[in-house]
This record gives C-alpha cells, sequence and structure tokens, in this order.
C-alpha cells in the first residue's frame, strides 16, 4: 500500500465499491490525490504525508476527548472514552454544561476508572480510560476534561434512537400531493408558484381529505441571480427562497400608497402580463417586478414602523449570526456583480471578501447595513408566510401538513461554503456513480461537507439544516439519505465516473436526525434510490426513517412489479420522482425520446434495447394492475402507439395505495397527466428543467375531471377515519 493509499484509507476513502451493474470498481491514485490535496493535506512530499499518516494514527491517543460524543438516550449507563498522557497526576475533573446552562461537575482518581488499553510514542505514553457520565437530559451539551495543566472540550449530544414516526401523526394510512411550488399557475401570482398559491392548494388539499402536501426544496438560490434555479443547488440549506413571497400578503402591502402606485403602473401590469404567459417559467422576469416592489414595501415598513416591526426584530434577534451572514452575502453578490455581470459567488470576489470575518467585510456591513437589513427583510416575510401556512395545515386537519425537501448540499459559490470553509471541501463536488440511468455517472456541482469538521462543529451545519426546514414541517425528505453514510466525491478536475467513496458516522447523524425529528414532530423520509449496500433499509428502519419506494424501481429481477403488499410498512410510496419521467412521459416513451435525443445512451443498441424493453413493461404494469383488480381491462389504454388515459392515471395510484406505507405522494404532474418530467438529471438548459408550469391554475384544480376523480379514488382507498 503505498502512502496515498494509507492516507486515504485513514481519512476514510474507499479502495474499491461495487456498482450497480454488480462490477467491482477500484479507486483511482489520481482521485485520492486531488481529494486528499482539496481536503487540507499537504502532498508535498513523502515526508509531509507520512507525517499526516502519523497524526492521524495517533490522533485518538494525542486528543483526550472524541471530536463529539452521541450519548444514547435510552442507555442506563453513559459513558465516554478519554485519553491521557501518562504522569504523575492521579485525579482529573470533568465538567458538563447542559443546554439549559445548568452544569455538573466532578472530580475523580484515575484508579477509580478502567483501564482500556495504553500506548507509548517517542516523546509521550498514554492510557485510555472509561469515564462513566450522569445520565442526562435530551439535548445538546458540552463535556470538558481537565487534567494538570491540559484541559479539553467536546460536544456531548443526548439524543434517542428514533425518529418520530407517521403512526404517531396519525393511525390512518395517509395520501397526499407532490408539487413543484414555482410550477403552480394561478390568476393572482406575477408568473410562477409563490406562497399564495400553496396557501390555496391546501385549502383544496385538506378538502379533499389529504394528509400532506410535498414540496421542492424551498432553500435560498440567489436573490441577485433567479436564473440559478435548481432548487437542488442552493446557496444554502437553512432559509428560504425569496421568490416564493407572496407580495399581497406582505403586511403593508395595501396600506403603502407607493408600492400600490407602482405596482398598478401600466409598465408594472405589462411586465406581470409578459411573465405570466412565457411558455416556461422566466424567473428573471418575475424577480425584475417582485423585488422592486418589496424594495419599496421596505423602505415604508422601515420608516412608519407598523405593527408587525416588532415581529420583524424578534426574526432578526432568533436568527443571530447565521441571517447576518446570509443578509451579508447577498449584499455583496449584489454589489460585486453591479461591476462583473459574471460574478457568481463569493470565488470570484477580491480576496480581502472571500471570508466572512475580515475587516473589509465588516466595513461593509457598516457602510450597507441598510442594504443587509433589506435582505434581513425579505428572509422575515417568507418565514412568516411559510409559517402561517404551516398553521394552516395543522388547523385545516392535515396530519402530516407540509412535506419538505432538504437538498444533499449547497452550491459551492453560496454563503453556507462561504461562511464556513473549514467544514467544506472545496473543489470538491458530490455525485453518484454510473447507473442503468446514467452510464456516465453524476457530478452535482454541490461541495462536500469534510465528515471530520462536521464532528469537530458537533454535527452544527447539520443541525441547523435539519432546524431550518423541520420548522415549517410534518415531515422531511432528506435527499441522497445514502449520502450520510458514505458519498460519492468527484475529485477536482476528473470526471464522473472516476469518483471516490468517503465513510461519514452515520449512526451519529442519524441519532441528530431522530432528536430534531423528535423535537419538531416531524417525520423523515430518506430517498434511498441507487447503489444501496446491502443492511442500509434495516439501519434506516431502526432508526425511525421511512425508506423512499418508487414504482418504477420496484420490481423484480424478471422484470414483473412487485405486488405493493411486499413494500415495506415503514415506507413512503410515488409512482415517480422529479428526476423521473412522469407515468404518462413513462407510458408514452417521452423519457427515451428525451435519452435518445441528448445522445445519453454510449451506444444505439442500448438505446434500442431499452425501447423494445419499454413495450414489454407496459404490459407488465397492466398485467400487475388486473392482477390486483385495479384496472378495468376493456378500459386499459392502447399499448401501440402508447396512448395515455384515465384509467391507468387512477389504476396505478389505487394500486400504490394498497401497499402498507404509511404515506403515498402522488405528484401534480401524474394528477393532471403531464408527459414532460420536471427535470433530466445531467442536463441544465438542454432540456427544461425546473422551468415548466402546471396546465391548470390553483383555482380550477378541484374542478377538473382528473382531480376529483382522483381524490374520491384516494378517500375510498386510504380514508382518513381519524380527522379533528
Amino acid at each position: 500500500m503505498n502512502l496515498i493509499e494509507k492516507l486515504a484509507e485513514l481519512v476514510g476513502f474507499h479502495a474499491t465499491y461495487t456498482n450497480s451493474f454488480g462490477e467491482q470498481v477500484y479507486a483511482k491514485d489520481e482521485a485520492r490525490y486531488s481529494l486528499l490535496n482539496a481536503m487540507g493535506y499537504d502532498l508535498s512530499c513523502d515526508k509531509k504525508i507520512a507525517a499526516s499518516i502519523t497524526e492521524l494514527e495517533q490522533k485518538s491517543w494525542r486528543n483526550m476527548l472524541p471530536p463529539a460524543h452521541i450519548a444514547k438516550l435510552e442507555a442506563k449507563q453513559h459513558q465516554v472514552t478519554i485519553s491521557v498522557a501518562d504522569s504523575a497526576i492521579t485525579e482529573l475533573n470533568w465538567e458538563i454544561t447542559l443546554e439549559s446552562g445548568d452544569t455538573v461537575s466532578e472530580s475523580i482518581a484515575l484508579k477509580a476508572l478502567t483501564l482500556l488499553d495504553t500506548a507509548t510514542f517517542s516523546d509521550a505514553s498514554f492510557s485510555k480510560y472509561t469515564l462513566l457520565l450522569p445520565l442526562l437530559v435530551e439535548g445538546y451539551h458540552q463535556l470538558t476534561l481537565h487534567y494538570g495543566e491540559s484541559s479539553a472540550t467536546c460536544p456531548l449530544i443526548c439524543a434517542p434512537q428514533t425518529c418520530y414516526s407517521p403512526q404517531e401523526a396519525s393511525s390512518d394510512k395517509m395520501w397526499g400531493y407532490a408539487a413543484q411550488l414555482y410550477s403552480l399557475t394561478s390568476a393572482d401570482n406575477l408568473g410562477m408558484g409563490d406562497f399564495g398559491d400553496l396557501a390555496k392548494l391546501v385549502d383544496i388539499s385538506a378538502k379533499q381529505q389529504a394528509s400532506a402536501i410535498g414540496l421542492n426544496p424551498l432553500h435560498p438560490l440567489y436573490q441577485n441571480n433567479p436564473a440559478h434555479r435548481s432548487p437542488y443547488s442552493p446557496t444554502s440549506r437553512c432559509f428560504l427562497n425569496t421568490l416564493y413571497i407572496d407580495l399581497k400578503q406582505v403586511p403593508n402591502f395595501v396600506s403603502c400608497q407607493a408600492a400600490q402606485a407602482r405596482f398598478n403602473s401600466e409598465e408594472i401590469q405589462d411586465k406581470i402580463a409578459y411573465a405570466k404567459q412565457t411558455k416556461l417559467i422566466d424567473y428573471p422576469a418575475v424577480a425584475d417586478v417582485k423585488f422592486e416592489i418589496l424594495e419599496i414595501l421596505f423602505q415604508d415598513f422601515i420608516t412608519n414602523k407598523p405593527d408587525e416591526y416588532d415581529q420583524f426584530t424578534d426574526f432578526k434577534n432568533s436568527q443571530g449570526n447565521d441571517l447576518l451572514q446570509l443578509a451579508t452575502f447577498e449584499a455583496l453578490y449584489e454589489y460585486f456583480r453591479k461591476t462583473d455581470a459574471n460574478a457568481y459567488g463569493w470565488p470570484d470576489w477580491p480576496t480581502e471578501f472571500q471570508t466572512p470575518d475580515s475587516v473589509e467585510v465588516k466595513a461593509f456591513q457598516q457602510e450597507y447595513a441598510s442594504r443587509i437589513n433589506y435582505f434581513c427583510f425579505v428572509q422575515w416575510l417568507a418565514h412568516d408566510q411559510l409559517k402561517t401556512i404551516a398553521k394552516q395545515t395543522k388547523t385545516s386537519g392535515m396530519p402530516i401538513g407540509l412535506y419538505l425537501d432538504l437538498a444533499v448540499g449547497c452550491d459551492g459559490s453560496g454563503v453556507d461554503v462561504w461562511s464556513d470553509k473549514d467544514v467544506y471541501v472545496a473543489g470538491a463536488a458530490v455525485g453518484a456513480p454510473p447507473d442503468a440511468m446514467n452510464t456516465l455517472g453524476q457530478d452535482w456541482g454541490l461541495t462536500p461537507i469534510n465528515p471530520v469538521a462536521l464532528q469537530k462543529q458537533g454535527y452544527q451545519p447539520l443541525v441547523k439544516a435539519l432546524r431550518s426546514n423541520m420548522q415549517y414541517a410534518g415531515a422531511l425528505r432528506i435527499d441522497h439519505i445514502l449520502g450520510l453514510m458514505r458519498q460519492y466525491w468527484v475529485a477536482p478536475g476528473m470526471k464522473a465516473d472516476q469518483g471516490v467513496y468517503i465513510t461519514f458516522p452515520l449512526e451519529d447523524i442519524l441519532r441528530i436526525i431522530a432528536l430534531e425529528s423528535r423535537r419538531n414532530n416531524c417525520v423523515v423520509i430518506g430517498e434511498d434510490l441507487g447503489t444501496v449496500p446491502d443492511g442500509f433499509g434495516e439501519i434506516m428502519a431502526r432508526a425511525g426513517l421511512l425508506s423512499y419506494k418508487v414504482l418504477f424501481f420496484e420490481r423484480w429481477d424478471s422484470g414483473f412489479f412487485m405486488r405493493p403488499e411486499l413494500y415495506p410498512a415503514q415506507s413512503m410510496v410515488t409512482v415517480s420522482t422529479h428526476d423521473l419521467p412522469t407515468l404518462a412521459g413513462w407510458w408514452t416513451g417521452k423519457d427515451l425520446e428525451w435519452r435518445q435525443k441528448l445522445q445519453l445512451y454510449p451506444n444505439e443498441d442500448m438505446g434500442q434495447q431499452e425501447r423494445n424493453s419499454r413495450i414489454k413493461d407496459r404490459q407488465l404494469l397492466i398485467d400487475a394492475l388486473e392482477d390486483l383488480n385495479v384496472i378495468d381491462s376493456s378500459k386499459a389504454p392502447i399499448q401501440a402507439p402508447a396512448t395515455m388515459n384515465r384509467e391507468l392515471t387512477l389504476g396505478v395510484q389505487k394500486y400504490m395505495a394498497k401497499a402498507p406505507s404509511h404515506i403515498q405522494l402522488i405528484p401534480l404532474e401524474d394528477v393532471l397527466e403531464v408527459v414532460e418530467q420536471v427535470n433530466i438529471p445531467g442536463t441544465i438548459d438542454e432540456h427544461p428543467n425546473w422551468l415548466q408550469r402546471l396546465p391548470v391554475t390553483v383555482e380550477e384544480f378541484d374542478q377538473i375531471d382528473s382531480v376529483t376523480e382522483l381524490a374520491t379514488a384516494m378517500k375510498i382507498a386510504r380514508p382518513r377515519t381519524n380527522r379533528d
């Protein structure tokens, strides 16, 4: 084993992995080298590499405490392994500062501790002991150890084993809609879906006895660059996308004469009319109007201080430095794009502005305090509107309410990476290895988190992301949950099929998720599609997470669709996802047309093979539906040429409803029989990703035949018996 290989192994990189075709893939030294370099290791000579290896091998001895310690709430005894240098000192002191601020402390003789192991290095000898701790209340605490002149502190987190379960939310098997919020059309919005549309959808859905509304990630993107549209490439996983603000719900919208005059002017009304009639969503056109009016409302709000002013102040105080960082970043982003329209994030800024605590950034905060306050204001508006909708779901009797989505990572040019570079591996990207759907592998362009740094920070970046989203949600889907066990990293400058897996502290992370889930009464769904290691499903189930089951993937090796009663009860079921064809698109082969058009097949034979397979797959789906008597054979859709019909729309959802899975989500695209899929992974502008509108308005939604028929079918298939 060479030095690079040895260092990579100690850091947690995998030497090999088994791909989705059952083949063994070996990590390349060039990829390991590039990633280790990105993580900050000095690889300039063998001596430096050897020194890093020695440091990692001896770390658990030379550090008195682990980087972080998770105590199991259900354990009858809590203990932590400590390490001290051998000396004449016979006593040590520990102190626990509880999340509440209370402290517990004790002095203890070394000889009273259980000795676990010893080690001797060139300069010192060390002994590891088991330190018994008192029983702890659930929460985020700090453990401090004093031994002679030495002291150390680590986060001590006491967490439960399992997440809040859907059975705790409702004893019924539930169903709901999955919506891409931006795609909603309405009489009131400015050209893309907003929180006002969401409130209307909640009202309609609750009356239909739906239990949940699933949404795309609502994370902030870049307010000054609305063309950056992928909800899975956010600037931060905390806070919200301000383009979703409903102007008409802003507290001073009606009372502010300047805003009313400008909003009702011919120029603005023409701009709104244009943005509403474009075939695809024009985000910059929507942003142009919305943010101009919001700036007028901000000035009026600050000047006249309406009744809600104290709420704004309280919001700023509660969000503290995190909100200040985001607002400062947005102001800097805007400032530097005025001189260079291609300055898409902090790596394009002058060096002195590339860290948030520089003298220059502090001076900028003073000079542009009002602009920074504006960015705080729009975040407050978004928060207040979404919080109001979350309350609406509860008063409407929806057991789950909003089902939000946590992206797997952040865009490398964004605020999360800018404000906490220690925890991110700049230059590298999270992705996925080649599989049947993406034969070249995937580079998602998201900057990975360094698992070692994450532990050192007591998992706070993850805690903040979970908490920020769960405060509005009755359920949270964690995108690519496998990334919390191992992540596929694409090295800087290398192709997506040459990535390397790195291990993450999954057991600790699942405890953190469970802690936040229970604090927020939020069900957690782990998106576990793709190449799943053996035993991962059981690990998720033990932690109380729901698995993510998609009709298109739940099949036997023979090609037969798995009977729904064989789906795990601890799962969320759906026909399709935003990255897959809609039911109508799959049935008619629209996805295969796109794959051919975009040259996503490595060869022509594979394309022909898929087209031939789809002919068989259609019949297999009909066979499965007939087997469960959820489709009338005489009304089954035509297969050649493949034509979608209502019988298939309803039959497939009735089929999924028979699964014991506690939650079933139905994409609005399938409810409305839309052919085009939301997103094709591996493309940006080649396909209209994240740009498509739904064909009917929210106001018309409950009058559409496919909607009313489906809602009626779901009331029968998954009735709500415990309605308030």
